[in-house]
């Protein structure tokens, strides 16, 4: 139906993957629409409604939808559901005539909406685990490993790549717990009718012995969906938002993350490198250039994503009284690329993490420039309790800092260990070893690689519960 040769979202074809287009796709609703319409007439089946071979009828036809032939009558009257009622109608002959009955439109397209989002998310943390995994991983092999950490975007005190890393594993893991809750709320909007009373279905089942409530219940039992208590024609637009924000979150850690990467990568740092194809030109102009385009992708889809909560807000706050239908077309364009996004960005950090390299060579140069200076601290307290005027020796090791600073801005080595050594005020108190000894890197990691270890296991212990409750 579409070529290159028109418009085509980016999303259709170039960001996201198969299984969470099909879910997007306007195939698969219009099959949701039909199980949602069986699965009501199955329950009015049950109240002496439909009749077998009807609902048989139309469970026949579940799947064979005609989408040109939906188009064709909606032309004609332009409301694509109603458009869709009437070719399953026709296919069905037996069963059209008991379709929809009682019904309103969004009975049908919300459960189904919510089938979608239910579905979706289950993708998303299916990719979300894979992530996780991967993390754990990553954060087990490099949990000791020392690097220099930046605060302001300056040289601190050492830390280890695999604490790092925990870092973005924590915020993950409450994105984890955040999309599991999300996905244990979704509700549909059930069966109740033009403005959530279920009127239509009080008069159509008056006389047998069904409620309206039994109906509903009967029929959200067969799309194994909850639906909301109360509604009035639509769900509530703030699941939507919900969801949304949930997105939102993880976009946000994925983009930390991703854009650290690209600070690590660029050569003034040169620590991290994202994977690079042997074949892969990183510019059409400048052939040396290795940029780091997955991590770049990734900040660019969640920028995107990180906007959309706002826009959803405004849908659900703007939903006057009991439905207004200025939602229809935001939703038609935000829903689906709001998890197209999380779904391309979850790839990439996937692609990322199972291809990083860490070189221990940039980490060695970096912490021989820097980590020095982070021995300051630890050596003015060895003095002072040697019994070092504390006041007097913090001037004199301030002095050797800066001198040091300045020859490490010039380019030089850091030549604070051999500036300290040689200073008699500050051997006087402790022996040259023992300075050596109080600057090794490993003396000021703290805990460090432990509690990196400890949280790769509360990420293991996350992740293996949830697949053990299912």
């Amino acid at each position: 139906m579409f070529t290159h040769e028109t418009f085509l979202s980016p999303f259709t074809w170039r960001y996201g993957s198969p299984a969470m287009r099909r879910i997007w796709s306007e195939a698969h609703r219009r099959r949701l629409w039909r199980r949602v319409w069986v699965a009501l007439a199955r329950a009015q089946m049950a109240a002496g409604l439909v009749r077998p071979e009807q609902l048989a009828d139309l469970e026949a036809h579940v799947e064979t939808i005609d989408l040109e032939r939906a188009e064709q009558i909606e032309r004609e009257i332009g409301h694509d559901l109603m458009a869709e009622l009437l070719t399953f109608a026709e296919q069905a002959p037996q069963g059209g005539p008991v379709l929809h009955l009682g019904a309103t439109s969004a009975d049908i397209e919300d459960n189904a909406d919510a089938i979608r989002i239910r579905d979706a998310l289950d993708l998303i943390r299916d990719r979300l685990r894979e992530v996780l995994e991967a993390l754990a991983e990553a954060i087990e092999r490099w949990a000791a490993t020392p690097c220099m950490a930046w605060t302001h975007l300056q040289p601190a005190e050492p830390t280890t790549v695999g604490y790092r890393l925990a870092l973005y594993g924590q915020d993950l893991l409450r994105d984890w717990e955040e999309i599991s809750r999300c996905r244990a709320a979704i509700r549909g909007k059930g069966f109740k009718g033009a403005v959530g009373t279920g009127a239509s279905y009080a008069a159509l089942l008056e006389g047998t012995g069904v409620t309206p409530s039994e109906m509903e219940e009967r029929a959200m039992a067969a799309l194994d969906l909850a639906a909301f208590p109360v509604a009035g024609q639509i769900y509530p637009r703030k699941q939507d938002w919900q969801a949304l924000v949930a997105l939102a979150g993880l976009a946000m850690s994925l983009y930390k993350m991703a854009f650290d990467l690209r600070l690590l990568q660029a050569p003034p740092f040169g620590e991290w490198s994202e994977p690079f194809g042997a074949r892969q030109v990183g510019s059409s102009a400048m052939p040396f250039k290795r940029n780091p385009v997955l991590a770049e992708r990734i900040n660019a889809l969640a920028r995107y994503l990180g906007a959309l909560p706002s826009i959803i807000w405004e849908t659900a706050a703007h939903s006057l009284l009991e439905r207004t239908l200025d939602d229809s077309a935001i939703r038609r364009i935000l829903l689906p690329e709001a998890f197209l996004a999380a779904d391309e960005i979850l790839q990439l950090t996937l692609r990322i993490l199972r291809g990083i390299e860490i070189r221990e060579e940039a980490l060695r140069r970096n912490l021989e420039r820097y980590a020095p200076f982070a021995a300051l601290e630890p050596i003015l307290m060895a003095a002072a309790r040697a019994g070092a005027d504390r006041q007097a020796l913090h001037a004199r090791l301030r002095d050797h800092a800066m001198a040091a600073w300045e020859a490490v801005r010039s380019g030089a080595p850091n030549p604070l260990p051999e500036r300290l050594a040689a200073d008699p005020e500050i051997t006087r108190w402790l022996a040259p070893e023992t300075l050596r000894r109080l600057m090794e890197v490993h003396l000021h990691i703290g805990d460090a690689p432990q509690r990196a270890r400890a949280m790769a296991q509360e990420i293991r212990r996350a992740i293996a519960s949830d697949g053990a409750s299912k």
